[in-house]
């Protein structure tokens, strides 16, 4: 490896005219590629009148069916309680019959035996109902 520290001869005042164009040849290369890249998928070769979409309901969706089921085991069909397993299938049926069939939710309280949430469970399927979830809380951000 040598370094070229200068001339002895005290000729300091030479001036370098030369332009290193490495730097500028390369730059000028990732254009041509990244133009040579996006031109073809910018560019179509078949003109084609494309049809335009208005925007308009087509179905409606039916509401959602919330069933809860508290600590003690009592069922609620939204806020209103339902006295027993026999009324909640009759009101299913009625539910199942609409077209499209709106989802029935579950909430269960985490106190609540399994036995009670199982009750709607076999309950909606005696009614024909095909969408069943379960709401459940989410756990905390992070966690």
């Amino acid at each position: 490896m040598g370094m070229n520290v200068g001339s002895s001869g005290g000729d300091d005042d030479e001036v370098v005219s030369a332009i290193n164009t490495t730097p500028l040849v390369d730059v000028m290369l990732v254009l041509l590629i990244i133009f040579l890249i996006t031109i073809p998928v910018v560019t179509t070769s078949v003109p084609v009148a494309l049809p335009k979409e208005s925007i308009e309901v087509r179905e409606s969706k039916p509401e959602n069916i919330i069933i809860s089921v508290d600590q003690t085991g009592a069922i609620f069909w939204y806020d209103a309680k339902v006295p027993n397993t026999q009324a909640l299938v009759s009101k299913l049926k009625a539910v199942s019959q609409m077209k499209p069939q709106p989802e029935v939710q579950i909430r269960g309280d985490r106190g609540a035996n399994y036995d009670s949430v199982g009750k709607v469970v076999y309950a909606s399927q005696r009614a024909g109902i095909v969408k069943l979830s379960f709401i459940t809380e989410p756990p905390p951000r992070g966690g």
